[in-house]
């Protein structure tokens, strides 16, 4: 498997990266010292020969003034900021370098391109390994660096694909450490890929390492057959492609961070890059609209595969672009800007206008505050109209413009049936979100006053006749909403609860009924019920304005006992969820009344939870307000400035904000990951249901899942709206109950304690912490008696350890909570005997923390020499007290992996420094393990033959200093020495020829000497004459002398500082 290794990996990808059209260079060639200089220094990120090579041919017509003013502003950034270098390069990619030339005494300004989109070949696209960077007094060498145009755009990173601990979460460490020692390649940095030749992960410079995601194939049947490496570098790395997600796929945000000391809010940059999914959907919905609005023809999307209609087999012209259901949580509010960025440079559209249309004011806000963080993509900055007259003005324009405004000022004054023409342009696209709405309808009904009314599709289509519509939406089109058909068309893209949580963009749900905590009988039920579906068609502002029903949801939802109930269980419940992992929570009230009492009643609970002040406190209410509110709503009155603040704090994991309570706010389009639990005293159903409950499927660092917990029967609404779903072509289960995932918890329970079958480890849980130590490591002995039992356990108590953590706080996970704590302090311990075994759980670790016993985490076993009974760890590993310890020892299969850890680890060392020695002590430990394994020794003989190895490393290592020798020297004479043929010089002679070697090394090797043939190929040389200097035959000097070379490389460093 050597061949797996993170050379060979690196070369895999160079050769399919060249099958791309790059051209490859070793980092060395293109060094200042290179054969193929490229840079003046070592601390020069930009290859500057390529890069004023690639000015030149990219703007043949420019005066060379022009070129070196661009060439300099490109070099000189002007920050040492990161994130304020990075975003104003990727403006300079995307936009052009503005200089000023003079010419016959006047001045005047000219556009430098510095990169091609529109026609790749024109670009030049080169791959460089070893590429080696000196700054801040420190030298990092790359693995792999992406340049274009001489410019480093991407950086990858790569791990073996057969060593347990290289792991892509260390890969994406590796970059982190280099933005902090090496940052000056970050500020062109594009794209960062984390891979280790099998699994592939790729994110921005800013990005967390939960945001780092694979790239799929659009040919769905490579995905999970290919290896997710060559998926990127065949689609992702393809030079068009990564062009195009420089070019339109990227955007910078401001995220409001409050500071812990001064509590203001500042605005910290966030760079955002398109995952798969929405540069497919992108690409597909600009086809589509192409066709609809009659401007070129062929989409290429297949909903079909999920049995439904696709767009494609609409008509040219018929100005429905279609729909794009991407679930929620996903990041569809993107999707719609990357959309808007390319559709607005799209030729063929000719300055369109673009309106953003939504059916709800905060909802409107959300959206228009994203698309305004992102106005250098879309080359303009988006306009909220405020009024029908706001409306009016800015659709009465020639071309242009990216409007944002509800639909609701779309609905004619004084009764009238139809609403004015606007503009009968064809370049106008409306870009409906959540565009399953009942109101987005043509159908006519009659009013009380004998009027007709329709739905306001139909007045829109008054005001603009010919008009595109797209539509984005998070939940399903049910099959019999023929209006949304009507008005947008049929599905160009699908991407489905499944798809998001396989890719790591979304959580897993699950469901969990309360109904008994708070004895909601049927009748009381029933009536509830009643009331609701006299209000199902109402908006929530209309069912506040609605008094006499409003007071009647009060007097039943919000009864003082009944909402003490809730108040109580929710303290309770969300408490034991923080136990376990920290988060944040969402209540979601029937009415403002209910969420206000309900406030109070938490609070006379834990008035500790309560504050004044809008910054400070555990809890708030978040609602709108106004001027004839009772007195009590009062306090809890906010306005647009204040709602922005408490959004900030719930998605700030270090503020003490942990749980809000909303009525109708926050519901939909509200994104803030660190919640977990959502707590539902609410009526809702279908989509409106499908939009709130993803309020807590994002992914936030090890969040695992998001609880919904339900106070007033929403279960079959939740199934209902599944069977939507499900009966629309999506996969995967919307919610699962949480009785599901405590089956699953109890089952793979029910497997880990059987494995423990003959060990009686019950007396555990009431021994006083010495006890407890010795059963714990008699249950380590027990487990790790079988190489089998041992890799299952682990990989066994991993599982049941996710389950617990999405069933926590539940009466099944309360009952078994010690023993799995029992099981994850084995498993803890095997995996300090075995590092590799089993990547760490991120998703579960911070869960497992917090439940493992009392007694050990105070006791603080941690050590593994203290574990395993032996006496000192400050005594040398090797000395034969150690060993003799070892030997004593009462578990000999802990002896045993205790032994071979030691001695693994040992030989790592020595075959980073000794090539000869590391090799023959690898050799003969793996040949003891293996016997051990095959049961041909017993534990007793491996204890004794790993013994005897650790003695002889002991006596090897007094050998270099009996010789007169230096370690590096002696590995040197470790390799001349180990074949009889070359045997023939004195002990005297052969330290001289050993001194000559390394002082011919030191003096030849530079930066870099390993990486270059040109220096190796004159060592090799000189080191064979030696060689045949003090009398070894050509043909032994000849092999000799590339053996030196390779032990010389593993002392590269040494043998160049000295």
């Amino acid at each position: 498997m050597s061949d797996l290794n993170e050379d060979a990996i690196e070369q895999n990808l160079i050769d399919l990266l060249i099958s791309q059209g790059y051209q490859y260079f070793h980092g060395s060639s293109l060094a200042p010292n290179g054969d193929n200089p490229q840079r003046a220094d070592f601390d020069s990120v930009v290859l500057e020969n390529q890069f004023m090579s690639s000015l030149k041919s990219l703007n043949p017509n420019l005066p060379d003034t022009a070129l070196v003013e661009a060439y300099q502003q490109v070099l000189y950034l002007g920050s040492n900021d990161i994130m304020t270098n990075n975003e104003k390069f990727h403006q300079m990619m995307t936009d052009g370098i503005n200089v000023e030339v003079f010419e016959g005494g006047q001045s005047s300004g000219v556009l430098v391109k510095i990169m091609d989109v529109s026609h790749p070949e024109n670009n030049v696209f080169w791959v460089v390994n070893q590429f080696v960077i000196k700054e801040n007094n420190q030298s990092k060498r790359l693995d792999v660096v992406l340049f274009v145009n001489g410019l480093p755009l991407v950086v990858i990173e790569l791990k073996s694909a057969i060593s347990e601990k290289a792991t892509l979460d260390r890969a994406y460490t590796q970059i982190q450490n280099y933005k902090q020692a090496i940052p000056s390649i970050f500020f062109y940095n594009a794209l960062c890929v984390i891979s280790d030749g099998l699994d592939a992960r790729s994110s921005s410079v800013s990005a967390p390492y939960s945001r780092y995601l694979k790239w799929k194939s659009p040919v769905k049947e490579e995905n999970g057959v290919l290896p997710e490496s060559q998926i990127m570098a065949d689609n992702m790395l393809q030079p068009d492609v990564l062009l195009n997600l420089i070019r339109f796929n990227t955007v910078f945000e401001s995220e409001e961070v409050k500071d812990d000391k001064t509590g203001l809010l500042s605005l910290v940059k966030i760079k955002k890059i398109a995952a798969y999914h929405q540069y497919y959907v992108v690409k597909k919905a600009i086809q589509s609209t192409l066709r609809a609005v009659n401007l070129n023809g062929g989409v290429q999307e297949d909903p079909e595969q999920y049995g439904l209609t696709s767009t494609k087999e609409q008509p040219k012209g018929d100005m429905r672009a279609g729909v794009v259901w991407h679930t929620q949580g996903s990041g569809k509010s993107l999707s719609m800007v990357f959309y808007a960025g390319q559709l607005v440079v799209e030729p063929a559209m000719k300055n369109p206008t673009i309106v953003i249309l939504t059916d709800r004011n905060d909802l409107d806000d959300q959206l228009f505050t994203t698309f305004g963080y992102c106005s250098a993509l879309l080359r303009q900055t988006p306009v909220q109209a405020d009024s029908r007259e706001h409306i009016k003005e800015l659709l009465k324009v020639s071309g242009g413009g990216i409007i944002f405004t509800t639909i609701q000022k779309f609905y004619p004054e004084n009764d009238s049936s139809t609403f004015e023409l606007l503009s009968s342009r064809g370049n106008i696209v409306v870009v409906a979100d959540e565009a399953h709405r009942s109101q987005y309808g043509f159908t006519g009904r009659v009013d009380d006053k004998g009027n007709i009314k329709y739905g306001n599709a139909k007045y829109m289509r008054d005001a603009l006749p010919n008009a595109t519509y797209i539509g984005f939406t998070g939940t399903p089109i049910e099959k019999e909403d023929r209006d949304t058909q009507k008005v947008f068309g049929h599905y160009i893209d699908i991407y489905d609860i499944a798809q998001a949580v396989e890719d790591g963009a979304t959580v897993p749900l699950s469901y969990e009924s309360r109904l008994i905590k708070i004895k909601l009988n049927e009748k009381l039920s029933k009536e509830i019920d009643g009331l609701v579906d006299g209000i199902s068609d109402a908006t929530a502002e209309q069912i506040e304005k609605g008094k006499q029903k409003n007071a009647q949801i009060n007097a039943v939802v919000g009864h003082p006992e009944r909402l003490r109930d809730i108040a109580k269980d929710i303290v309770e419940h969300f408490t034991k969820r923080q136990a376990v992992f920290e988060g944040k929570g969402m209540i979601v009230s029937m009415t403002r009344s209910c969420a206000v009492d309900l406030y109070a009643q938490i609070i006379e609970l834990k008035p500790e939870w309560h504050h004044d002040d809008l910054e400070k406190g555990c809890i708030k209410v978040v609602m709108t307000s106004s001027s004839d509110d009772p007195a009590k709503f009062q306090p809890h009155h906010t306005n647009k400035k204040d709602r922005k603040l408490l959004a900030a704090r719930l998605k700030d994991s270090h503020d003490e904000l942990k749980l809000v309570i909303v009525q109708s706010m926050w519901l939909t389009g509200f994104d803030a990951p660190p919640l977990h639990t959502l707590y539902i005293d609410k009526k809702m159903q279908g989509a409106a249901l499908m939009q709130a409950i993803a309020r807590v499927n994002r992914v936030y660092k090890d969040k695992p899942g998001g609880l919904i917990v339900d106070y007033i029967g929403i279960g079959q609404d939740l199934r209902s709206a599944m069977k939507t779903y499900t009966e629309s072509g999506g996969a995967g289960n919307v919610a699962p109950d949480i009785e599901e995932i405590i089956d699953g918890m109890n089952a793979k329970f029910e497997v880990v304690h059987q494995m423990f079958h003959g060990f009686d480890y019950e007396n555990y849980f009431s021994a006083p912490t010495g006890e407890k130590l010795k059963i714990l490591l008699a249950a380590q002995n027990f487990i790790l008696n079988d190489e089998k039992l041992k890799d299952r356990f682990v990989a066994e108590t991993t599982a049941l350890s996710k389950f617990y953590v999405m069933a926590v706080p539940s009466d099944a996970s309360e009952e078994i909570k010690d023993e799995i704590a029992f099981f994850q302090a084995i498993k803890s311990r095997i995996n300090k005997f075995e590092p590799g075994i089993g990547k760490t759980d991120v998703q579960v670790n911070t869960a497992i923390k917090q439940i493992v016993d009392d007694a050990l985490s105070s006791e603080g076993v941690v050590d593994i020499f203290e574990a395993a009974g032996v006496s000192a760890p400050s005594l040398d590993i090797l000395s034969e007290e150690f060993l003799l310890e070892v030997k004593n020892m009462k578990h000999q299969n802990l002896a045993f992996e205790l032994l071979k850890k030691l001695l693994n680890e040992d030989v790592k060392v020595r075959k980073r420094k000794n090539k000869t020695q590391g090799k023959k002590f690898s050799d003969m430990l793996a040949s003891v393990v293996k016997r051990y394994h095959n049961n041909q020794i017993d534990t007793a003989q491996v204890i004794k033959e790993l013994s005897e190895i650790a003695r002889e490393m002991k006596l090897e290592d007094g050998t270099a200093g009996k010789l007169g020798l230096t370690p590096e020297e002696y590995a040197f004479y470790s390799i001349l020495a180990e074949n009889s043929s070359t045997q023939f010089l004195e002990d005297h002679k052969m330290k001289e020829l050993i001194h000559l070697i390394v002082e011919i090394i030191r003096k030849n090797a530079t930066v870099d000497w390993n990486k270059r043939d040109d220096v190796k190929a004159k060592l090799r040389l000189l080191v064979r004459k030696v060689l045949m200097k003090y009398g070894y035959p050509p043909d032994v000097a000849r092999i000799e002398a590339d053996r030196v070379l390779e032990q010389s490389e593993l002392l590269a460093e040494e043998l160049t500082s000295g």
